[in-house]
């Protein structure tokens, strides 16, 4: 199904002709919390949640996703349906010239953190293979400083890369729908079914109480605040054009509203039950001082350490653990790879094709850095994962807020149900006054730690 892009004031290029659109309501939402769920759902999410004070981060958390991750995530959707353009030619309709650079970072974002994290997806890659075949390490700090970079890392990072590759050149209906329809529910249903046999290990009751335990001497600490913020838009795949991209495929009856709600729920469901799964484990085996705030340490030292202690069941536990790890990288990976190719093809008139594996090989090829090199992988993620989603948020936020050509009222309004549109007021107001200050907050810190980052990467070297 096809539908005319429009032609607005303001656009100094041709009509793009047709572009196609997702096949079913639950494709899109399905695809979109993929590109939202990922490695940093899975682990990091849980152990902040555990340090910022249990039940009173995961309170900060809900009233930041309300107050600025569905505000943002309805910036992107609002410009990418409007236009049905990618994040560059889709600022340039709605604001000109001025604001194509600001396209430009989006794509570059999903360019660069798409290079380090298919390093990282391949991990996931070799260790559910590994689980499969000869079982888990049973020394697995030194196993995985034996894979993490070098001619293993570089194959599966290569194998990762044809995989998304040959989803995304297939198109958006028969290749990233039809992968979100399978993939989603599966990765949905092996989370929930290892929250429940979690819930019968011995030390499940202690997991709880560290991942849950409600300290409300936090709910004022500055420190979970700025967590929980970033976090909402981090997790939601917020400020990298994604979801601007995805919408630029929906219909304009799409009620953007329903769908930025549904998305953000289901993206807080999956983080929130992993947690459930990943500390009672660590619990049950003691493994609270191994672990630490590194989603490499947990992920790929600590835990395959607590599986290959359980035995038999405990393989295939860590199995099932890693095949929905791989799951949540790969849908994450082709919304990274969609910002690309999407722009290519509308900038540049290029067959899906084609755009496709031309960006797709030189995503994999600067990637080869990322999987030498775990100081480059470090650095790369710290300026792109961090550093380039702020920048990506603050500009858009401002853009929708204050300079869009097209009323982002009318446009939210748009298709949704009359009790949705009489929150719009209210979600704009957010958009102009909330959003620009508290993501400045969180730009200077990422700021500071880029610094920081770039300053060790250069004293190491």
């Amino acid at each position: 199904m096809d539908q005319p892009s429009p032609s607005l004031p303001g656009d100094d290029r041709p009509s793009t002709g047709s572009r196609e659109l997702w096949g079913t309501r639950w494709g899109f939402v399905l695809a979109a919390v993929g590109s939202a769920v990922g490695l940093g759902n899975m682990w990091r999410f849980s152990y902040i949640a555990a340090e910022g004070g249990g039940a009173a981060f995961l309170m900060v958390y809900i009233v930041m996703v309300a107050l600025i991750g569905i505000p943002l995530m309805l910036c992107e959707l609002a410009v990418g349906r409007n236009t049905h353009l990618s994040p560059i030619g889709a600022l340039r309709r709605l604001g000109g010239r001025g604001w194509v650079p600001l396209g430009f970072l989006f794509v570059a974002a999903g360019f660069l953190i798409l290079s380090y994290y298919s390093v990282i997806a391949g991990w996931t890659f070799r260790y559910a293979l590994e689980g499969i075949v000869f079982g888990f390490p049973s020394d697995p700090g030194a196993h995985f400083e034996g894979l993490a970079s070098g001619g293993t890392a570089i194959g599966f990072h290569l194998v990762f890369m044809v995989l998304t590759i040959g989803i995304v050149m297939v198109g958006i209906q028969k290749g990233i729908e039809r992968a979100a329809l399978i993939l989603m529910p599966t990765l949905f249903l092996i989370v929930l079914g290892l929250a429940i046999w979690a819930m019968t290990l011995e030390g499940a009751a202690e997991g709880y109480a560290f991942y849950l335990r409600p300290d409300v001497g936090e709910l004022m600490n500055p420190t979970v605040i700025r967590q929980a913020a970033a976090q909402a838009f981090f997790s939601l795949s917020l400020g990298m054009g994604a979801m601007l991209t995805y919408a630029s495929y929906l219909s304009r009856d799409t009620d953007l509203n329903e769908e930025a709600v549904t998305i953000s729920f289901a993206d807080f469901m999956v983080a929130f039950v992993a947690g459930m799964v990943v500390f009672p484990v660590i619990f049950a085996l003691g493994l609270q001082d191994a672990v630490s705030e590194s989603t490499v340490g947990a992920l790929f030292i600590s835990l395959p350490g607590a599986f290959q202690e359980m035995g038999g069941v405990g393989r295939f536990v860590g199995i099932l653990f890693f095949v929905a790890l791989a799951v949540g990288a790969i849908t994450s990976a082709l919304s990274l790879l969609e910002v690309v190719t999407s722009s290519i093809i509308d900038e540049f008139g290029f067959l899906r094709r084609n755009a496709a594996v031309a960006m797709g090989v030189l995503i994999a090829l600067f990637g080869l850095l990322s999987a030498v090199s775990l100081d480059v992988l470090g650095l790369v993620d710290q300026v792109a994962g961090d550093l380039f989603l702020v920048l990506g948020a603050l500009g858009l936020s401002i853009f929708v807020g204050w300079f869009m050509k097209v009323n982002p009222a009318t446009e939210l309004a748009r298709g949704a149900r009359p009790g949705l549109v009489r929150v719009i007021p209210a979600v704009l107001f957010l958009v102009r006054f909330v959003l620009p200050p508290v993501i400045a907050v969180v730009l200077l810190f990422s700021i500071r730690d880029a610094w920081d980052a770039f300053g060790a990467f250069f004293a190491g070297g």
